[in-house]
This record gives structure tokens, C-alpha cells and sequence, in this order.
């Protein structure tokens, strides 16, 4: 399903974003209902991902040209949010589905038409291996690319997106760096190897080419520096592809970690009315002091991570429109939001994975159950929290080093910060004539 959207009506997008909301409020009971089936299966079914699609969620994030609803990053964090609230591992997917769309746009306008010019059930576009670590390689050959290597891991939505942007490191000899390869699905291979311990239905299993090597058109394979600085027209009009690319995929990324606690919390005083604490005198749980500082402690972690990401969803919003505008913020100031919504995001996560524990904690031996969702909502959000993107310390570290006067780590890969660095001044030698 599409929603048909002119950039000139801006006043539908509140209007089209109660409307997605609403049909996931509804589709959400089935979800929860799922959950268990779609774990023991390591993804979700083509019933659920039609389903999704059915309600809108993988078109907020497509380009209003090609019938997308191309909603703001803050009305998607709301979309992400309330899938994660009744499953965690659907709230994955449709967080990666929103939030990797700068991938295609910023390859250019032959990639976009590719990817959004046909009929598609589910999320448009993947990516996979994006980091220093990746194992594909890249050559220039006539006309195009090879690639080999592989796998490439931890491949989220490639199992339902006609293509999968693949992170591989070239070297043309001054130095490697990495590009983004666009492949279509018929050309990979799907490992069955996604053993994990939460977020299980999400199927972000490896990925194959099929044979040695695998030669790309020119067009399909962009430096991935193009890619984060936003070097290439698209020919979109919309300011949601002018927004840092961080700012918009952490900034949703903490939408999941929220709706999952929330759902928890929800859960929790559903179960818990009329439930005896073992060991006291309490026969309803609802009713016990302790439940109620709990119950506290767990809200205020929630909201914690909810004012954080929503303010940052807000900023990044802000700084697409200031660049659409030709009037965009210092590189300066640019560094220090990216490394602030790294970490910011890597704490709500820690706070929202925290209050499901508290949840889970006193919620008796059944919520081990594999039935019970506050259980699967533990190990989904903790899951989160492992993310390779959301090292706390490692992230804690740049921005302190920022806020400090230094220059953070200069490592490769989808979050480096380097690339929002001040230019240097030039060396004496360079200013004399």
C-alpha cells in the first residue's frame, strides 16, 4: 500500500500520520500474537510483513514523488515507537526500513528510480555491513565493479527488500575506503544462521553472493563518503533528505527501545491486577507500596529516553530544513549533534533495557515463559543495547572528548564523526606566498 503525498501539503502529514498510527493500534494485538510463532521461525511472516505494509509503515519513509508519505523523522519515531510497543522485533524492522532510505537517495537518481519506481510488498531497501569490519571487497573493473568476499552480516529487512545496499572496502591506491553496493535480492544468497538471543523474527541473517565474484553496474556502487555527506543530487525536493543521516536513523533507533519498554510497562499492570507478591501479605500487586516506587522509577527512565529522542528526532528535522534553505549549521556544530545523538541514543537504551528489567524482575517465575512478551521484551531491548552502533562507553568517550575541546576517534564506517570536522587551519608553509 502507498499514500499519495504532494511536498506542498504539509498539512496532510499529521493527518496521514494518525491514519498509519491508527491501522497499527489496531494490527497490533496480532502482532503481539505472532510474536512467539515468529521467533521459533527467525522472521516474520509474509502475512505479517503484508500485513505491516497494509498499514502504511514502510511508506513513511519514501519519497513523496514516487506515492510515498515522507513523513518528518519525528512523525516516524512515532510509527517506530508504537510497532516496538507490541512487537520488538516488527518495531526492528520498520525502524530499519525508515531510517536506511537515505541510502538509495544518497546513490543517486538512477538507484532511487530502481528502488522506489515499481510495486513492492514491504520495506524498499536494506543494508548490511556497513562497518570497517566488513568482508566484501570492491574493485573497479570496465563499466562497473566486482565484488567478493562476503558474507556480509547482520543483514536486517534483506530478506522482504528488492535490494540490499552491501558495505564493501576499496582501495584505487590512495588508501581504502568503503562503498555502498546496491544488489538486487535475486542476486544473494540468505544464510540460515540468524541463532540469536532476542530480536529473533527479525531474520537479519547473513548474506552470499553466489558465486566468486560478482560483477555491478557503475551506477549501483557509490563512495560511501558521497553517501554520509550528501555530495551526489538526488533530485528530491522534500528537506527529510537533506537531514543528517545520523540524527535520522538514531534518533528512530531509540523509538524501538521506548515502545518496547512501554509495551512491557502495559503489560506488566495488566498481568499484575489481582496477582498475590509471594512472601508478603499482599494479594494484589497493584495495591503494594513497592509496586508503586517501581512503577515510578520505571516511568521516569521511559519518559527520560522519550523527551531525549524526541528532541533530537525535532532537531534533525530542523537542521534538514536549514540546509534545504542554504543556510545550514557550522561543521562544528554538525559534529558535536551527531555525536550527541550517538550517545543519547545508546543511553535511552540502557535506561529503557533497565526498566524492563525492573518489570521482569517482579513480575513472578511465569514471565519466563516463552508465551509471556514481557520476557521476549527483555531480551529485545537488551538486544538493543548490544547493537554495534550503540557502544555506551566508546560513544560517551567521542562526545566527552568534543565537549572537552578535542577531536573524537577518527574510525571508519557508517558513524564516523570525522566527516562533520571542522576544516584545519593551513599550515604556516601554506599561507606563504
Amino acid at each position: 500500500m502507498t499514500i499519495t503525498l504532494e511536498h506542498d501539503t504539509l498539512d496532510d502529514r499529521p493527518a496521514t500520520l494518525a491514519s498509519v498510527l491508527g491501522r497499527v493500534r489496531e494490527l497490533g494485538p496480532t502482532l503481539r500474537g505472532g510474536a512467539l510463532a515468529a521467533e521459533k521461525a527467525g522472521r516474520h511472516s509474509d502475512d505479517t510483513i503484508a500485513a505491516l505494509d497494509a498499514a502504511g509503515v514502510f511508506a513513511i519513509a519514501t519519497p513523496a514523488e514516487y506515492a510515498g508519505a515522507e513523513l518528518s523523522v519525528r512523525q516516524q519515531l512515532d510509527v517506530v515507537t508504537e510497532v516496538a510497543k507490541w512487537d520488538g522485533s516488527a518495531g526492528w524492522t520498520v525502524w530499519v526500513a525508515a531510517s536506511t532510505n537515505w541510502l538509495p537517495v544518497g546513490c543517486g537518481p538512477q538507484v532511487i528510480e530502481e528502488v522506489y519506481g515499481h510495486d513492492w510488498v514491504g520495506p524498499r531497501v536494506a543494508g548490511s555491513s556497513h562497518f570497517p569490519a566488513t568482508r566484501g571487497r570492491a574493485r573497479r573493473t570496465e563499466g562497473g565493479w566486482v565484488v567478493t568476499g562476503g558474507p556480509w552480516t547482520f543483514g536486517s529487512d534483506a530478506l522482504w527488500a528488492p535490494y540490499t545496499n552491501l558495505g564493501c572496502l576499496a582501495d584505487d591506491g590512495d588508501g581504502t575506503y568503503l562503498v555502498g553496493v546496491q544488489v538486487p535480492r535475486d542476486q544473494l544468497r540468505f544464510l540460515d544462521d540468524w541463532n540469536v538471543a532476542g530480536m529473533r523474527a527479525t531474520g537479519s541473517v547473513s548474506i552470499e553472493i553466489p558465486r566468486d565474484e560478482l560483477v555491478v553496474p557503475e551506477h549501483r556502487v557509490t563512495d560511501f563518503r558521497h553517501v554520509t555527506s550528501q555530495r551526489i543530487d538526488h533530485g528530491l525536493a522534500g528537506s527529510l533528505w537533506k537531514v543528517p543521516s545520523l540524527g535520522w536513523a538514531f534518533s528512530l533507533m531509540a523509538g524501538m527501545s521506548i515502545g518496547i519498554a512501554t509495551g512491557a510497562l502495559e503489560r506488566f499492570i495488566e498481568r499484575s491486577a489481582g496477582r498475590p507478591i509471594r512472601g508478603t501479605t499482599y494479594t494484589n500487586q497493584l495495591e503494594a507500596p513497592l509496586t508503586h516506587l517501581m512503577l515510578t522509577e520505571v516511568h521516569s527512565k521511559i519518559r527520560s529516553a522519550t523527551l531525549m529522542a524526541r528532541a533530537n528526532a525535532e532537531e534533525t528535522d530542523h537542521l534538514g530544513r536549514l540546509i534545504a534553505a542554504g543556510t545550514p549549521e557550522s561543521p562544528e556544530y554538525m559534529q558535536q549533534f551527531s555525536a550527541r545523538v550517538l550517545a543519547e541514543t545508546a543511553y535511552a537504551a540502557k535506561w529503557c533495557a533497565e526498566a524492563i528489567e525492573l518489570l521482569q524482575r517482579n513480575s513472578g517465575s511465569t514471565a519466563i515463559m516463552d508465551f509471556e512478551p514481557i520476557q521476549r521484551s527483555w531480551r529485545d531491548a537488551r538486544v538493543i543495547t548490544l547493537h554495534g552502533a550503540l557502544n555506551l562507553e566508546a560513544l560517551s568517550e567521542n562526545y566527552g572528548r568534543l565537549m572537552a575541546g578535542l577531536q573524537p576517534h577518527n574510525f571508519a564506517g557508517i558513524t564516523t564523526l570525522d566527516r562533520f570536522a571542522p576544516a584545519r587551519s593551513p599550515s604556516p608553509s601554506q599561507t606563504t606566498s
